[in-house]
């Protein structure tokens, strides 16, 4: 069953473009993902979304993902509230909407 993730981020004044090459220079074909968006949602504010074909395989992707968050890392800010610099989400489709 399809499944999505969902990872939140503030970036740091000055380093949005440094933030959006960082995903430019990611490769990006790992087993099961079918697509991936970066919407901005504010001032310095992101949210990747990326569709999966199972929660096997996003999972499997976690290793890569860390990995690509290593390279871009610096460029963040803590979002507050204990959260650190990003705040994850993921799970199964439950109801599908067109």
């Amino acid at each position: 069953m399809t499944a999505f993730n969902a990872v939140r981020f503030r970036v740091k004044p000055g380093r949005d473009k440094d933030f959006l090459d960082a995903h430019l220079r990611v490769e990006r074909n790992w087993p099961g993902l079918r697509h991936a968006n970066i919407i901005k949602t504010g001032d310095h504010s992101y949210c990747i979304v990326a569709e999966w074909s199972d929660m096997d395989s996003l999972a499997a992707a976690r290793p890569h993902m860390v990995a690509t968050l290593d390279g871009f890392r610096d460029t963040l800010e803590d979002l507050g509230g204990g959260l650190g610099l990003t705040d994850p989400v993921s799970g199964p489709v439950v109801l599908q909407l067109k």
